[in-house]
């Protein structure tokens, strides 16, 4: 790849993995739009590694804490809110995997054109709206409990269909269910932990298993992991300082206007 190939991708995915605004529709645009090649499956997992080590660098003290309780629960200690917390995060992560697992070829096979990713950006936009403005917000991420974790779970497996984004869909599952945003936010990203690492170590497993290894540009990874860890650190800084005061309305016209766009490219091409 280009340099301004490695920028521009690397960015994207630091950026698009926690906002509410789905990555897999802005990473089909430079291959429609500017005909750039694919990036290759080494290149995604480098991304994979840089947003994983974003967003662990910010939650360390959470992280640190969580295993800490939650280990010490499997050796009968007494139960803490940070111990729950792992055993929520273990919990709503369980529906994403097993869907994956028995239904991702289907997905591949059936959900990857353009226009199923223009809906889906559209539709699952407006929802976000709707969680934000309609219901009652206040619970606080100490508040969840099993019916609430189960519906953000399930919430999390619908995000395997293009465009859904699994940030938005799971902030927009807690805001339906009564959580604050910054606690709809922070539940979001605590379960993106286990999802990036599944899902990197699903592509590290197709990276080892063919010749990929043969044709790796480790200039691009290297500067894959630092330029996707440096943008997912700051987006989610900025995210959560600035998300009580904006709300979720400009994603949702963001993202119309993406939709609108891909749907567009439909047309045209």
């Amino acid at each position: 790849m280009l340099w301004y190939h490695i920028v521009f991708l690397a960015l994207i995915q630091g950026l698009t993995e926690f906002l509410p605004i789905s990555s897999s529709a802005h990473l089909i645009l430079p291959s429609q739009i500017l005909s750039w090649p694919d990036q290759g499956l080494a290149f995604d997992v480098a991304v994979h590694v840089g947003t994983l080590i974003a967003v662990v660098s910010y939650f360390w003290r959470d992280v640190y804490f969580i295993l800490k309780d939650w280990s010490a629960s499997l050796l009968g200690a007494r139960a803490t809110s940070n111990s729950r917390l792992g055993w929520w995060v273990i919990l709503a992560t369980i529906p994403a995997v097993l869907v994956g697992l028995c239904f991702n070829h289907f997905i591949e096979a059936n959900f990857r054109s353009i226009e199923v990713i223009a809906y889906s950006t559209i539709g699952f936009g407006v929802l976000l709206w709707v969680s934000d403005r309609f219901f009652a917000h206040a619970k606080d991420i100490q508040q969840l409990r099993l019916p609430s974790v189960l519906v953000i779970g399930v919430a999390q497996a619908l995000a395997l269909i293009p465009g859904t984004s699994r940030s938005g869909v799971t902030m927009t599952a807690a805001r339906f269910m009564g959580f604050s945003r910054d606690a709809a936010a922070r539940f979001s990203f605590l379960l993106s932990i286990p999802i990036i690492v599944a899902a990197g170590s699903l592509k590290s497993l197709e990276l080892l298993s063919g010749q990929h290894l043969l044709v790796v540009d480790w200039h691009s990874i290297i500067w894959g992991v630092v330029l996707s860890a440096l943008s997912a650190y700051l987006c989610i800084h900025l995210f959560l300082k600035w998300l009580s005061q904006i709300g979720f309305l400009p994603f949702m016209i963001y993202r119309l206007a993406l939709g609108a766009l891909l749907l567009w490219l439909v047309k045209v091409s």
